[in-house]
């Protein structure tokens, strides 16, 4: 039976989403599509063990085995993502009449791919990458060898008519075609001109991630190819340093090889996006370019980036998002990738996850809208996470207060912390001169922290109409306060919410290391002192609370 949605998909072209939240939705709302891969299906065995000594018998390090592992590799491992982002993956390609065969077939039908596209070649191997990972005193594991088992000798004819048979028969069962070559001989120039065509005259859009030659000639008519920095550089014949030169490279390749668009990604400068804009004469035109950035990442491993971008891309071209939202997804969701270690799926729930959250550790999360804010993170609370909210000064940065917003975000998901504004500071009768630091350069100092997930100004000398608009799940101050005795208690317990005093690091108070600066104090005084300072917590002191006290 045709797939349904597929035709509705195809015709349906969805803008450009500018706004996280809308197109954190839309990833939720995507459909289950089914998406045919082709290409070079690979094996890949991982043998761990620790590397205790150097061998008697030669100059080697001796690797005690201590466990195997299989994974799957190239377009086996596009399907896999696919199957990771709710998508039914059918996969088509070529695998030996062996046992690494079929231990490849039975991984991909355990992940959840289909597999009537395989055909199995008595006449070459299945191929197989393994690698040995050694440990060293129980640490960290590292590649030691890497050993190819494979034949890149292109299809006989044969063997490419079988396979373009079975592409054919599934094409009508599918909403998007993915073209992945590594360079194993599967994704000959007749079997990639036969699948573009085919597909085509389906009504399907075809994308193509290029082998690392960057050889995209046989891709010509396809709806987009997704080739990286070096593959783009070896394509055009020109090294890709700057995004100027991956925009002049993606125009280059879109005119060159007749196709709809292409995604250029350069890394950790994001994709490059080119798109064809036909003339008003009917020509073949011209392309115009976007560029659409990612974040900084921790990486750890860039294993499998290229293959979830182009499952990525794909998923969405199956479901009819537009170009811009395909590039934008794909960099969250490679951004993710490259911080697992392997090749392992990424889910929608992560990619929603990311974002809404903007991602721990960078810049990027001041929200000045308090109305945004609560959009984001109701969206947040809907998936199940805890949101946490505190608030303060924060003027002169110090130990303490890094100390106590690592505690506040132990207590949830998202750490939401709200920042006292210029005017706000100098209301609360902390003297002529302070804050001494501006609040912009507090509030970019507080969202470089990887403890904290968005900052917002607060012009009020209280939190509580932010929380009331917010409606955090916890709401937590640090220093010697009590529970009721926290600012805005009243308004969290109002909904049902949850209060929670921290504690203090002993020694630590911006009050006191202002006396210090000026003078006002003795070390000696600050060392005989035992008891922490009003201003030991969150944020510096808050007057509110002091009054409170005094009354």
């Amino acid at each position: 039976m045709p797939h349904p949605p597929a035709i509705a998909a195809r015709a349906h072209h969805a803008p450009p989403t500018h706004s996280p939240v809308k197109l954190a939705e839309t990833v939720r709302n995507l459909g289950r599509p089914r998406v045919l891969v082709v290409g070079d299906v690979i094996l890949d065995r991982y043998i761990w063990g620790e590397a205790e000594r150097v061998s008697q018998e030669a100059p080697v390090i001796l690797l005690r085995e201590s466990k195997r592992e299989v994974r799957l590799g190239g377009a086996a491992n596009v399907a896999n993502m696919l199957a990771g982002l709710g998508a039914q993956p059918v996969v088509a390609g070529v695998v030996g009449d062996d046992s690494d065969g079929r231990a490849c077939r039975g991984a991909l039908e355990n992940a959840g791919v289909a597999t009537g596209g395989l055909i199995a070649d008595p006449a070459r191997p299945t191929t197989v990458k393994e690698r040995f990972l050694g440990r060293a005193h129980h640490r960290h594991p590292h590649q030691m060898l890497r050993v190819d088992r494979e034949v890149r000798d292109a299809l006989s004819p044969h063997v490419e008519d079988a396979l373009l048979a079975r592409v054919e028969q599934l094409l009508p069962t599918v909403a998007a075609v993915l073209l992945s070559d590594y360079g194993k001989g599967v994704l000959t120039p007749r079997v990639a001109a036969g699948v573009i065509a085919a597909a085509k005259k389906a009504g399907l859009p075809v994308l193509a991630d290029p082998p690392g030659s960057g050889d995209c000639s046989r891709f010509r008519g396809a709806t987009a190819i997704t080739p990286n920095r070096t593959e783009t550089g070896r394509a055009v014949g020109k090294q890709i340093e700057t995004i100027g030169d991956a925009e002049a490279a993606g125009r280059q390749l879109v005119l060159e090889y007749d196709l709809s668009h292409a995604f250029v990604t350069i890394d950790s400068d994001g994709i490059v996006l080119a798109k064809r804009v036909a003339s008003e004469e009917g020509g073949a035109g011209d392309c115009t370019t976007s560029v659409h950035p990612t974040r900084r990442r921790g990486v750890s491993d860039i294993t499998g980036a290229g293959d979830v971008v182009l499952a990525v891309i794909g998923l969405a071209a199956a479901e009819g998002l537009s170009p811009e939202d395909q590039a934008r997804l794909a960099n969250v969701a490679g951004g993710i990738e490259v911080e697992k270690v392997g090749c392992a799926p990424v889910t929608r729930d992560e990619i929603v996850a990311d974002l809404l959250s903007g991602g721990r550790g960078g810049a990027g999360r001041i929200v000045q809208d308090a109305d945004a804010l609560a959009e984001l993170l109701a969206h947040r609370q809907a998936s199940g996470q805890t949101v946490v909210f505190t608030n303060g000064c924060f003027d002169l940065l110090h130990a303490g207060h890094v100390a106590s917003l690592e505690e506040a975000s132990a207590q949830g998901d998202v750490l939401v912390v709200a920042v006292n504004t210029d005017a706000s500071v100098r209301g609360l009768g902390k003297g002529s001169d302070r804050p001494l630091i501006p609040e912009e350069q507090r509030i970019a100092m507080l969202a470089a922290l990887r403890a904290v997930d968005y900052v917002i100004p607060m012009p009020d000398a209280t939190p509580h109409r932010l929380l009331r608009t917010l409606r955090p799940d916890v709401l937590v101050k640090g220093g010697t306060y009590s529970r009721d005795e926290i600012v805005g208690h009243e308004v969290v317990d109002g909904y049902g919410g949850s209060v929670r005093p921290l504690g203090v690091l002993e020694g630590w108070s911006t009050t006191q290391i202002v006396e210090r600066i000026r003078g006002e104090s003795s070390a000696s005084d600050a060392s005989q002192s035992s008891a922490p300072a009003e201003d030991e917590k969150i944020g510096d002191d808050d007057p509110t609370v002091l009054m409170r006290r005094a009354a």
